[in-house]
């Protein structure tokens, strides 16, 4: 069976993603496209941005593709395959705070995937406007730069050609070998962008010595002998109010935390977690991983019953000498057969957060222009991005608003017609002030 064909749409916030998004989605290019989306941020703007197309879109409000969300990627993956006879080619569209190498991984250390996908290329439009503020403290910028096969440098009628040259060198030093467009509104022919030809893996390994090691949700695996019945999970005081778990039964004869049996894992931790409160029930073989509610004081203790007997595998989102976790069973803790610790995941700047804020009623398109004016003049530089879909007073259409740094603008978009009217705004930033950003908004309805 031929395979199918992937392209990874990357670059940093604000860079001109989802306008490229919309021109691939209308154009008569020929090609029947499903599109999987991600979003940094609480609240899901950017499929409301995406205009009216008949390509079906899947989206991840996950925050980020990488090696936490890597299940979730193949769980839709394996969703879309049942639908084959609808498309011909997929994109997927990361987040601006996504490192593209674990997407891009995914396609060469999943054997499943493997056979039934290609990497075609991975596309990263670069904002001309904008980049030199990120390149010098954001990784993830420069690696998406790194990974790329085409590099669009977007936005160039912002800048001046001497502007754009220093910044095309800058890039070309950075990946020699990645094409480079120039665009407007990220105008680019679309065969420049999906049919690249072939993802460069041997460039990647370059960049990125590690590519070809996965890269896990969780930091730590225990093998446990156990018994059918209940057993008492504690966990003391740690760093964090919540964690991750999953508890597998291994039934290849391997330990936990070998390449088989933590890619079963990682398709059980892509599922939606199941919250935990202490006095709860965690069960072995679980289809879904538990997340643990720990911000009370003092020991917390779970059941963990096991349907049946067997060797299981307990996977730990952090390393249980963070929490003094034990497993006991009467008077005593019972030891892990063998333990495997795994690299700490992908990482974003603790800084950087996003803020979300959803009003009902209408917006005053002129106190909106206010606030939102004296907010950059205050705010700017640390204000990465920030998009929505308003309800603006007295108007039957949807307003599109974007923004980047210190620039922004807005547009009427597609009527409302029998959608909910509401207002939904997002931010993307460094220190933002959720309380602040929360009532200047509310402070623009009508």
């Amino acid at each position: 069976m031929k395979k199918i064909p992937v392209t990874v749409l990357t670059g940093f916030l604000g860079s001109g993603k989802t306008t490229l998004l919309n021109r691939i989605l209308t154009e008569n290019h020929g090609k029947r496209i499903a599109v999987i989306e991600n979003e940094f941020g609480e609240i899901g703007i950017d499929q409301a941005l995406v205009i009216n197309a008949d390509e079906e879109v899947f989206e991840m409000n996950n925050g980020c593709i990488c090696c936490t969300v890597r299940g979730d990627l193949i769980r839709i993956l394996g969703n879309l395959m049942k639908r084959r006879d609808k498309f011909d080619h997929i994109l997927v569209e990361t987040t601006g705070m996504a490192d593209p190498g674990p997407v891009a991984q995914t396609f060469f250390v999943d054997d499943e995937l493997r056979d039934l996908f290609s990497l075609d290329g991975i596309v990263t439009l670069v904002d001309a406007k904008h980049v030199h503020l990120h390149l010098e403290d954001s990784n993830e910028c420069k690696e998406q730069i790194a990974f790329a096969d085409v590099l669009v440098l977007n936005k160039t009628d912002l800048v001046s050609e001497r502007e754009l040259e220093q910044l095309e060198r800058r890039v070309t030093s950075m990946n020699s070998m990645a094409k480079v467009l120039r665009a407007r509104n990220a105008d680019v022919p679309i065969p420049a962008v999906l049919d690249v030809g072939g993802f460069d893996l041997d460039r990647a390994v370059a960049a990125k010595p590690t590519f070809l090691e996965p890269e896990y949700p969780f930091e730590w695996a225990g093998t446990f002998e156990v018994e059918e019945g209940a057993y008492e999970l504690v966990l003391e005081d740690g760093p964090d109010p919540s964690m991750d778990l999953v508890v597998t039964y291994l039934e290849n004869g391997e330990p936990a935390g070998t390449r088989t049996e933590a890619e079963r894992a990682v398709r059980v931790w892509s599922e939606p977690a199941v919250a935990a409160a202490p006095g709860g029930r965690i069960e072995v073989g679980a289809a879904a991983p538990a997340r643990l509610k720990l911000d009370s004081a003092g020991a917390k203790r779970f059941e963990l019953r096991a349907p049946r007997g067997g060797r299981v595998g307990l996977y730990t989102q952090h390393l249980p000498s963070e929490f003094g976790l034990a497993v006991r069973r009467g008077v005593g803790s019972i030891q892990p057969s063998s333990e495997h610790e795994f690299a700490a995941g992908h990482t974003h700047d603790d800084q950087v957060t996003s803020v979300g804020v959803h009003l009902d009623g209408e917006i005053d398109g002129e106190r909106l222009n206010k606030w939102v004016s004296q907010l950059l003049r205050d705010k700017g530089a640390d204000i990465f991005r920030m998009k929505g879909i308003l309800n603006i007073k007295g108007s039957a259409n949807r307003f599109v608003f974007q923004g980047v740094h210190m620039l922004f603008d807005g547009r009427e978009d597609r009527p409302w017609g029998s959608s909910r009217r509401a207002s939904d705004l997002v931010f993307i930033g460094r220190k933002l002030d959720r309380e602040a950003l929360t009532r200047g908004f509310e402070r623009c309805l009508a």
